[in-house]
């Protein structure tokens, strides 16, 4: 299985990004794809994640500025980021999980994403 992020770079505050994860390698039923990031010297924090029925989850920090999407037929994630903040900066990372049988949970390359001020 491949999770292939792209998408990071560096921004000014206030600006647009947009993080695109295509996952191959197996079918992704009833899974649920997302986005985590991770700033240096924190803990990995749920950015947001969209289930293959469209149900949708951010983290409170985000809610309201970034905004995922799935393509079920193309195993494809993206996550537009609109009013970006410095503390958005962070490593962003890819995964997919299906925790009905059978079980899988991958995560995907890591992809950087600075904001400046």
């Amino acid at each position: 299985v491949q999770l292939q992020a792209s998408g990071g770079g560096l921004v000014q505050a206030g600006g647009s990004l947009t993080l695109a994860c295509a996952a191959s390698g197996r079918t992704f039923s009833a899974s649920v794809m997302g986005w985590y990031r991770q700033a240096p010297g924190k803990q990995r924090e749920l950015v947001a994640t969209v289930s293959s029925g469209g149900t949708i989850n951010y983290g409170d920090s985000v809610a309201g500025r970034f905004t995922i999407s799935r393509d079920n037929a193309k195993n494809t994630i993206t996550l537009q980021m609109d009013s970006l903040k410095p503390e958005d900066t962070a490593v962003y990372f890819c995964r997919v999980r299906r925790t009905i049988l059978p079980t899988y949970n991958y995560w995907g390359q890591e992809t950087q994403v600075t904001v400046s001020s």
